[in-house]
């Protein structure tokens, strides 16, 4: 365990300025999103940014183009929250129909057998556990994008399963950011069901 400890210190201590950027900023945009702030979105864009950059580096590409998605999905999110929209008239959060939640996880299903082929044949890294990542995660973005709770539930999914794979690929920082997204998941599930029930958002 002392070795173990050691080796993660090690590894955080010498982890780049890019992450450590990029954690701060993940952890700010996340908390920012929970209390439905318009600030999340540009600096969720910075973050995702700077964090498609060094999965590149690694050889994560499916964490790479993940990035550039939720890049995509981020200004689309932006645009929804406020076109037609005030303080007064807020967008309201609300949740999936029975019909849409099957949907949902047949999407992500197909995306993530798809996606973990096409990355398994590239011989990108953890390319199947990658994927599923990738596949929860543009899912995930895209209820998000458009205020739809079980938003949180997906980015549970797909949070556990990034801390396995940022740990065995040796990026602590962000296997922590991603435990420290796991338990803001959650806060963000209760925070925006309260929201929903209470038929208004949060000034």
């Amino acid at each position: 365990m002392t070795e173990i400890i050691h080796q993660v210190w090690a590894g955080m201590i010498g982890a780049t300025w890019l992450e450590q950027v990029a954690t701060v900023l993940g952890i700010a945009g996340v908390v920012l999103m929970m209390r439905q702030n318009i600030w999340t979105f540009p600096i969720s864009l910075l973050q995702v940014t700077l964090f498609g950059y060094v999965c590149f580096l690694g050889g994560l590409y499916s964490g790479a183009v993940l990035q550039a998605m939720f890049f995509a999905a981020l200004v689309y999110g932006w645009i929804h929250w406020t076109r037609g929209r005030s303080a007064e008239n807020p967008l309201p959060v609300r949740r999936l129909g029975v019909r849409e939640r099957w949907l949902y996880l047949a999407g992500m299903l197909v995306l993530w057998l798809g996606w973990g082929a096409a990355m398994a044949r590239i011989g990108a890294a953890l390319a199947q556990a990658d994927a599923f990542v990738f596949s929860a995660s543009v899912m995930s973005q895209w209820l998000q994008a458009r205020k739809i709770l079980e938003n949180w539930l997906g980015w549970v999914l797909a949070n556990t399963v990034a801390m396995v794979v940022f740990w065995t690929k040796q990026y602590y920082w962000f296997a922590v950011l991603y435990f420290v997204f796991w338990c803001l998941a959650w806060g963000g599930f209760v925070a925006w069901r309260r929201s929903m029930k209470a038929g208004r958002i949060p000034a």
